[in-house]
């Protein structure tokens, strides 16, 4: 897998969502990485399903508001998402992004939507490595309203038809 379109396996692996490593360049020079959840576009509204393929040339990802990662990318206007998942997928998707909505109306916490145009995409998969598909576990009181807190966000995340619709 490599180009600017995401395979078919790639985008069914973010067509509901998926947690990622989010990649900046801080204003030092360095690399910055943050968590985030990734999601691949969903199908353009009202038109016939096979009219209207999954957009495969744009992810949309969270940058908490405030944080070193958004000011990364308001500065840099670039990003790389690190998408490891089921079936020994690992790739690297680079492009340029820019903020689509600076408040992600599902979550009560500071977060904005921010939207990757693919430029590169690499396979890093190495054929005699297995690896486990990047996740992670709430816990604790409120795990069950901090899952369903982000049920919504990548809903909104797949959903939202931006500015325009």
């Amino acid at each position: 897998m490599t180009g600017t379109t995401l395979c078919s396996r790639l985008a069914r692996a973010l067509a509901s969502g998926v947690p990622a490593i989010l990649v900046t360049v801080g204003a030092d020079g360095w690399g910055h990485a943050a968590m985030t959840w990734a999601v691949a576009l969903a199908p353009a509204q009202g038109a016939p399903a096979a009219a209207r393929p999954r957009a495969r040339d744009r992810v949309r990802f969270i940058a908490d508001r405030g944080s070193a990662t958004e000011a990364n990318l308001a500065r840099t206007g670039k990003a790389a998402l690190q998408v490891i998942g089921r079936d020994d997928l690992v790739a690297l998707i680079k492009g340029p992004a820019r903020e689509c909505r600076g408040r992600v109306a599902a979550s009560p916490f500071a977060m904005a939507m921010w939207e990757l145009a693919v430029a590169e995409i690499k396979d890093q998969a190495w054929p005699p490595v297995a690896v486990a598909p990047l996740a992670y576990e709430w816990r604790g009181p409120d795990a069950g309203a901090l899952r369903a807190i982000e049920q919504a966000v990548l809903a909104e995340l797949r959903d939202w038809p931006g500015p325009d619709g």
